[in-house]
């Protein structure tokens, strides 16, 4: 039956898997296999001073950058359930150990102003709803898991071609969470294990900017998770 779906896909939309271009699905059932199933931390090089353990499920290349960049840049919204998953397995292993009698709460990193606008959707939020939707129905699962965008984005210059130093000064002091925000999330789910969402994790500066701008509230983060880190973070990714 999934050849024979491959085969009408090829056909009534010249799709091609993002992996191996085989035609037929934009991800093919061979190479979905192949993404990983379970999460390590991975350190930037260097480590942005205090940032606590980020956990990442794959490297940031291959299949899973095409389809990264495919939901994030080209509105192919349908990369979001197995790019939520891949983030699923990282908060797994970020809230591995924890009192699972605590909420897990889960903040988004925020898009840049205007950004959602141009892309018609919140990118990493849907991720991040998505991991959510996936931990909820595991069987097993007793903790509460609860996605929260508290952070907003002052705004700070594309990234693209910035060192680890170059990428930190760009973010400084870019994130903030709203009061209002913060006070209705101090009523209903304090105390609560906060962990940063990312779709990818490059020089650890962003996450450390969101990481930050929650301190600065009392809500520090546990962790970060992330559905991929680039190689040179990669070093303890299985």
């Amino acid at each position: 039956m999934g050849r024979v779906l491959d085969e009408a896909l090829d056909l009534f939309l010249g799709s091609r898997c993002v992996g191996c271009d085989r035609p037929g699905r934009m991800l093919c059932s061979s190479c979905r296999s192949g993404l990983s199933a379970r999460a390590a931390v991975a350190w930037p090089t260097p480590v942005p001073d205090g940032l606590v353990p980020p956990w990442a499920t794959e490297s940031y290349d291959g299949a899973v950058r095409a389809l990264v960049v495919g939901h994030k840049d080209r509105g192919q919204w349908g990369h979001r359930r197995v790019l939520g998953e891949l983030l699923a397995v990282a908060v797994r292993g970020a809230g591995a150990g924890l009192d699972p009698d605590v909420p897990l709460l889960l903040v988004p990193v925020p898009s840049r102003p205007g950004a959602g606008r141009q892309r018609g959707y919140e990118a990493t939020s849907a991720l991040v709803r998505a991991a959510a939707s996936r931990l909820r129905r595991e069987p097993d699962g007793r903790r509460r898991v609860v996605v929260a965008p508290l952070l907003v984005s002052r705004g700070a210059a594309d990234q693209a071609g910035l060192d680890a130093g170059g990428r930190a000064a760009n973010v400084s002091h870019s994130m903030h969470c709203p009061s209002s925000v913060m006070a209705r999330v101090a009523r209903r789910w304090s105390p609560a294990h906060v962990v940063v969402c990312d779709d990818v994790l490059t020089t650890g500066a962003t996450a450390r900017e969101a990481q930050r701008a929650l301190e600065a509230v009392g809500l520090p983060p546990v962790a970060i998770a992330a559905v991929a880190a680039t190689r040179r973070t990669a070093r303890q990714v299985a």
